[in-house]
């Protein structure tokens, strides 16, 4: 992660809100969150303004996300923050920025979704009328909903280093789930619309089930399985099976062993997250890791199912 060399602060944000957007200028500023590429500030009680401050890449997924998610939002059954203005590259902030709609809710790395039927229809509600077949021209993915066996290096550093530090009990049947993904026969069916990014962080609950998806930097389109290991991370114990009986339309054989190995990758990628929460690593995220862990303590547990 790399960090911008100008500061983000309420007066900057409103600098910029006034030379590009005067007529939302005097709503009042406040620090919303710091997320893995942008910072969110609140602009009043409905809007929020998204600035890039760390990676590099940052800047064209927000151009992304102006572009293509104002046409998907209204398709979706869940709020999500559409894209309202675009600021452009100036003197003062030497990127561009968005003003989104804002999306109340609490993340569910901080406050799980427990009701676990309502979750399961309502993520799988989601994630059926996010699946549709993409236009050409449609964003691919920065690695997100391309063949699994893509990553398998990276699975395997990642499973070695969790496990070196003793955060895998069974790294063998870690490992069991992953070849079996990797083996899968691949998608065929057309490009879909992906989130790309659904790890707890990226979905908010209310009364503990989800009540919002945010961060549509990822999106793209590809192989569905992608957004399909969502289950496992996201949702209480045995309520994966309820998804899938959902979800539409029903996920074949070599589809949900794919999902597995995605939710693995991601599972992996938390738990080191969390790790480095804990040890008070720049970047750490310590509520990653429980999510994570309980992923592969339930992908362990049922097989291929």
């Amino acid at each position: 992660m790399t960090t911008t060399e100008i500061e983000i602060t309420a007066e900057l944000v409103r600098d910029l809100l006034q030379d590009q957007h005067p007529d939302l200028a005097d709503r009042p500023v406040k620090l919303g969150a710091r997320g893995w590429d942008n910072q969110l500030w609140r602009l009043g009680d409905d809007l929020a303004v998204r600035l890039p401050w760390a990676t590099q890449a940052a800047d064209a997924l927000l151009r992304k996300e102006h572009a293509w998610l104002p046409a998907l939002a209204p398709h979706l059954p869940l709020p999500v923050p559409v894209p309202q203005r675009l600021g452009e590259p100036s003197e003062r902030f030497p990127r561009p920025w968005i003003v989104t709609t804002w999306v109340p809710g609490s993340p569910a790395d901080q406050a799980p979704a427990t009701r676990a039927a309502e979750a399961a229809d309502t993520l799988a509600a989601f994630l059926t009328a996010l699946h549709r077949p993409a236009p050409d021209g449609a964003p691919a993915g920065r690695g997100r909903g391309g063949p699994l066996a893509d990553h398998a290096e990276g699975v395997a550093e990642g499973l070695a280093s969790a496990t070196e530090m003793g955060l895998i009990p069974d790294p063998d049947a870690v490992r069991a789930v992953w070849e079996d993904a990797v083996a899968a026969p691949e998608w065929t069916g057309p490009a879909l619309w992906l989130h790309g990014d659904l790890h707890p962080a990226n979905i908010l609950t209310e009364d503990a089930s989800f009540c919002g998806v945010i961060d549509f930097g990822d999106l793209c389109a590809g192989d569905p399985a992608c957004d399909l290991a969502a289950p496992w991370i996201l949702l209480p114990d045995g309520a994966a099976d309820r998804f899938h009986a959902a979800y539409q339309p029903a996920p074949d054989a070599a589809t949900l062993r794919r999902a597995r190995g995605w939710a693995v990758m991601r599972a992996l990628g938390g738990i080191l997250i969390g790790e480095a929460g804990v040890r008070g690593r720049p970047g750490g995220k310590a509520t990653w890791g429980p999510p994570g862990q309980a992923a592969l303590r339930r992908l362990t547990a049922t097989g291929r199912r």
